[in-house]
């Protein structure tokens, strides 16, 4: 009897090898090499044994553009994310946290959806119906043109889409999806590769918007090989503290819009509900005259946004300090730390250092600098900022205040929500003191920064 053959695929991205490995070559990740066996395909035969098609290219001239091609999903803040719309034939990979809330907000969709005649098929292989069902009444989602099947045989899935044939797709999860073509088990990188693909073909082939739930590992990437990722269109990642009843869904990767760019939600006992305002959200407990406490203004993709970072100066009991941030990077602080002690001569080595964005957001550009810088420095004099007053700009080691991208965008929202003072950098500020009831001030380094605020 012939031995079929084996072959050892690495689960965190996908390297083969004819033996098991300790250590992965390619990623160098441990007892991640799993036994699965392998596929023989034969000679002019495609993947599933169809026989393969001859293939003309086609003039770029010839191909009609689709710009208004957009469909919206009904959710405001879903459509910013993906850049305007749903693209017919994209296909979209969403993860997060369990629990944090990604079943409800595709279900939210597919109801939207429903309600503009569009037949959307929900297909769940972690729920049965009548859980879905449970949550929709929950919800208070009507779903007219919603159908569910709880299925996770790859095979039958396509037999049930070629009988309805959907205007939009949902797969919840790709993790729990199988190919009974293939021998290795669900979840595994063959898998969930093969499987990925094959709803790629469909959405390409028939122009059908499909949603892929993705589960995530402890080290919060997407589960399954990082091929996974270069396959689909749109990338996905929602974000949120458990004990804040906001969701950021942020947007890693588009081939459609811009990357970067956020929609936030509110968790409500109806479902995620879209924020149109995030900055007064975030700003709606700021306490007043408060020393160590600043806004900044931020850039999330193309939609700017005001927070509040939050400095705490202490005395220490041992010799050095200690540094800890939530929501910025704490290496980041530290090289800012250090600065302020060579240019402006604050002596934080014997103090305790504690940065907090508040709201839970993280902030991970360099123009949140310079708001960092003040708000350690306020904490440190104990000297009150004005509360109306906001700040941007990126620092450099040797105290320099640099430029930040779109600061006309950032001022206009800091007027919005009646900010009287903005501090700059000097090269964003030439053009900018047409404001109505704003003074913008331009500094060129920490010290004329420090001198205006203090």
């Amino acid at each position: 009897m012939k031995k079929s053959e084996t072959i050892f695929v690495c689960q965190s991205c996908g390297h083969q090898s004819g033996k098991w490995l300790g250590k992965c070559p390619e990623c160098g990740e441990w007892n991640s090499l799993v036994e699965e066996r392998a596929r023989a395909t034969k000679k002019g035969t495609g993947r599933n044994g169809f026989k393969l098609r001859d293939v003309t290219a086609v003039a770029y001239t010839e191909i009609e553009s689709q710009d208004d091609a957009r469909i919206s999903s009904g959710v405001t803040e879903f459509d910013r994310v993906l850049g305007g719309g749903i693209v017919p034939g994209t296909l979209v990979l969403i993860g997060g946290d369990p629990g944090i809330g990604k079943s409800t907000l595709l279900l939210q969709v597919a109801d939207r959806l429903s309600n503009t005649g569009t037949l959307v098929l929900y297909v769940s292989g972690e729920e049965s119906e009548r859980q879905i069902k449970l949550r929709g009444e929950r919800l208070g989602v009507e779903a007219k043109n919603v159908y569910l099947l709880p299925e996770t045989n790859l095979e039958n899935i396509f037999h049930e889409i070629e009988r309805l044939k959907p205007g939009a797709i949902i797969v919840d999860s790709i993790q729990t999806v199988f190919s009974s073509l293939m021998d290795s088990a669900p979840g595994s990188v063959s898998q969930v590769r093969e499987v990925a693909h094959q709803f790629l073909l469909l959405a390409k082939n028939r122009t059908i918007p499909v949603f892929l739930i993705g589960h995530i590992t402890k080290e919060g990437s997407i589960a399954g090989p990082k091929a996974l990722e270069h396959i689909v269109d749109t990338v996905l990642y929602f974000e949120g503290e458990r004990h804040h009843n906001h969701r950021i869904v942020r947007a890693t990767k588009n081939r459609f819009g811009a990357a970067n760019e956020v929609g936030v939600f509110e968790m409500t006992g109806a479902g995620l509900v879209p924020v149109s305002n995030p900055s007064q959200m975030f700003l709606q407990e700021r306490p007043q005259n408060v020393a160590g406490s600043i806004v900044t203004a931020c850039m999330e993709g193309t939609r700017p946004m005001l927070v509040e970072i939050q400095a705490l100066v202490s005395g220490t009991k041992y010799g050095t300090g200690r540094r800890m941030t939530q929501g910025v990077d704490q290496n980041r602080v530290s090289l800012l730390i250090a600065m302020l002690e060579k240019r402006t001569g604050l002596q934080l080595i014997g103090d305790d250092v504690f940065v907090n964005i508040a709201g839970g957001l993280e902030v991970d550009e360099p123009a949140a600098d310079l708001g960092v810088v003040a708000a350690i420095a306020s904490s440190f004099k104990n000297t009150i900022v004005d509360p109306h007053t906001a700040v941007f700009g990126e620092v450099g080691l040797t105290g320099e205040v640099r430029g930040a991208m779109q600061p006309a965008v950032r001022a206009r929202e800091a007027q919005a929500l009646g900010f009287k003072k903005i501090l700059m950098p000097a090269s964003n500020a030439a053009g900018l003191e047409r404001l109505l009831g704003v003074r913008v001030v331009g500094v060129r380094s920490v010290e004329e920064a420090m001198e205006e605020l203090f």
